[in-house]
């Protein structure tokens, strides 16, 4: 019992420091440019999009890995426990595995270009990774001045899509474009809902992100209404033809965001309660983004 008792507590924080569940964000983009283009073109290259998958993972793997060691950098993470650099004592061991997990996500994404004799797959996916490392990777920190989730909006969405779409057509499309500004604001809220239980760190860190900026009641306000515009443009590009009817199925995501919605709005001044807002947002842009997709294909 008092085995458990120890170890218990070790596997939690490192579950928390590896966040399974954040390996969605890079798959949605992916799933949903390739589902718009096998809607048109009714072709799916299944080696192509698997192995973009496996890329995209390690690239992401990458990201979350680089964002550990420039937050220990600076010290923000100095009460983080479930920091990967906090749990195993090296930050160039964390280093090092993360730069592994770039060059093997980049080899993937090499193959494809490979398979296809054209490199601008591998194009938009570098500047994928130049916009994530702008986000926390020194000198350009533009996360600790509130960029962040403008960054996060144009890798995630139109950069993740468009790769998405194009490395099945070799082409691009309007309605990926479209579909992308959906994935991009429903992976952005992820980012967005990460700042409300860590104000206090932000502050000590000189991290200016949006929460710090209006404060977690308005923070709150803007994530309502944030949220809403994921349904209203997908209602509006349906009424303009660019989406298909199905894609309505992704409004059974709605009851996610309602507890996202009742949850911010109860405890947005409450860090202890409000530290898995971002999890709950996972489950807004997983679902949201999973049915979208099978509208398309539908």
């Amino acid at each position: 019992m008092t085995t458990k008792l120890i170890l218990y507590p070790n596997i939690r924080l490192w579950m928390a420091a590896l966040k399974p569940p954040m390996y969605c964000v890079a798959i949605m983009p992916i799933w949903v440019g390739t589902a718009i283009a096998f809607a048109e073109t009714r072709v799916l290259h299944t080696a192509v999009f698997c192995t973009f998958l496996a890329a995209a993972i390690l690239i992401l793997a990458w990201e979350n890995l680089s964002n550990d060691v420039f937050d220990s950098d600076t010290g923000i993470d100095i009460n983080k426990h479930h920091s990967l650099v906090n749990l195993t004592g090296s930050r160039q061991l964390i280093l090092w595995l993360g730069n592994c997990f770039l060059a093997s996500g980049l080899f993937g994404i090499l193959t494809i270009s490979w398979w296809q004799k054209d490199l601008t797959l591998i194009g938009i996916i570098l500047i994928c990774c130049g916009l994530g490392y702008l986000y926390q990777g020194p000198p350009f920190r533009l996360g600790y001045k509130g960029l962040g989730e403008i960054l996060c909006f144009f890798a995630f969405g139109p950069l993740g899509v468009a790769a998405g779409y194009y490395s099945q057509t070799q082409s691009y499309s309007l309605t990926s474009l479209a579909a992308s500004v959906i994935v991009g604001i429903t992976t952005t809220l992820i980012l967005f809902c990460s700042h409300f239980h860590q104000v206090e760190d932000d502050l000590a860190a000189g991290k200016l992100s949006p929460i710090v900026r209006l404060g977690t009641l308005k923070g709150s306000q803007v994530l309502k209404w944030f949220t809403g515009s994921i349904y209203a443009l997908i209602f509006i590009f349906i009424l303009c033809g660019i989406f298909p009817l199905w894609t309505l199925l992704s409004w059974f995501s709605l009851p996610f965001a309602a507890k996202l919605y009742n949850h911010v709005s109860q405890n947005h001044d409450k860090p202890l309660e409000i530290s898995n807002l971002k999890f709950i947002a996972i489950a807004v842009q997983f679902w949201c983004c999973l049915l979208l997709g099978l509208g398309f294909v539908l």
